[in-house]
């Protein structure tokens, strides 16, 4: 493999691995919980990479780097679920905690860094409308593994508020920021922020586990069914891929691996597999289809898995700009 063909990811996580521990940290706290995780993911993957591929990396990156004044990375999209596979669960919280202990970061940001049974036992006790803000501020997939610690009735609650939920106010958020920092890091925001809604309700659906999700979205009809419609509507779920066009079927195929499509396509419709094998050479498609048929059962758990990582990229890819998710005008 040449160095063109590795992803940015990739040439992230050996330009993390070759600066050590304290540049890093240095670096990785300047990013948002889930671009750790990316990095972390690649880290994980890289074994024994050449010398010359190393330099390549960083002589691209000091090009790069020469070209512009600065390197704006300041967002909060991803989270740190798999750097403890890279560095080691010590190193991890060490890096970590150097993070956290050097930036700015509110009770709220600083949830997203914590592992979803933590947040749930943060948050439940507080008031319902409380838990549906912290809910909200979270990535969809993170919120859904929080949900996953909560019983129905309090499920389906928070649920509706989420949805119910459209800008909140600066002092509220300050208020609700005041009472997390009593044990997280402070920071000071002026400005209202938008949160919840309908869509951010379907995008927490879309990661929810699929048994909880259908009880939830029936115990959600029963009480709105016009709610329970706009946000089944909003839902992007696997075989809705079957609507994206072929150029963005290839863009999602060079981003997830062979041994995850494998897996998703055990469960999806024939439809759908031929637009896939029709968006890869002859020769990947016959090699994919034949792995399919040699393939054993599966735990239908595992296929889940496989295709909330495929909508996951999918959704990635979308919110960057490069795919349209369901063929029509707007972008998810």
């Amino acid at each position: 493999m040449s160095d063109e063909e590795l992803t940015d990811i990739e040439k992230a996580a050996i330009l993390m691995i070759s600066l050590g521990e304290e540049d890093a940290a240095e670096v990785l706290k300047h990013l948002g919980p889930k671009e750790v995780q990316l990095i972390g993911e690649a880290m994980t993957q890289l074994d024994n990479v050449p010398q010359s591929r190393v330099e390549g990396v960083v002589s691209d990156f000091m090009h790069l780097v020469s070209d512009q004044t600065g390197i704006g990375i300041n967002n909060d999209r991803y989270i740190r679920a798999m750097l403890n596979q890279a560095l080691g669960e010590e190193k991890a919280k060490t890096l970590l905690d150097r993070i956290l202990a050097t930036t700015n970061t509110s009770g709220l940001d600083t949830m997203r860094w914590m592992e979803p049974r933590q947040i749930a036992e943060t948050i439940r006790f507080e008031h319902p409308q409380i838990q549906a803000v912290v809910v909200s501020y979270l990535e969809p997939d993170q919120a859904a593994s929080v949900l996953a610690f909560f019983d129905d009735k309090v499920r389906l609650d928070i649920m509706m508020r989420v949805a119910a939920l459209d800008r909140i106010q600066p002092q509220a958020l300050q208020e609700l920021n005041d009472m997390l920092e009593v044990q997280f890091t402070s920071s000071r925001s002026g400005q209202s922020r938008v949160l919840g809604g309908v869509k951010q309700a379907s995008e927490i659906m879309n990661f929810i586990e699929s048994s909880i999700e259908a009880e939830l979205m029936e115990n959600i009809r029963e009480v709105d069914e016009g709610l329970a419609n706009q946000i089944q509507d909003l839902m992007f779920v696997f075989d809705n891929l079957i609507d994206v066009d072929d150029r963005g079927i290839q863009v999602i195929l060079r981003e997830i691996s062979t041994d995850v499509l494998l897996l998703a396509l055990k469960g999806a419709d024939s439809a759908l597999q031929d637009k896939i094998y029709r968006n890869m050479s002859k020769r990947a498609a016959e090699l994919l289809k034949d792995d399919l048929e040699a393939k054993g059962p599966v735990r239908v758990s595992e296929v889940e898995e496989a295709q909330k990582e495929i909508l996951a990229t999918a959704r990635r890819l979308a919110d960057d700009g490069e795919i349209m998710l369901g063929g029509g005008d707007d972008m998810l």
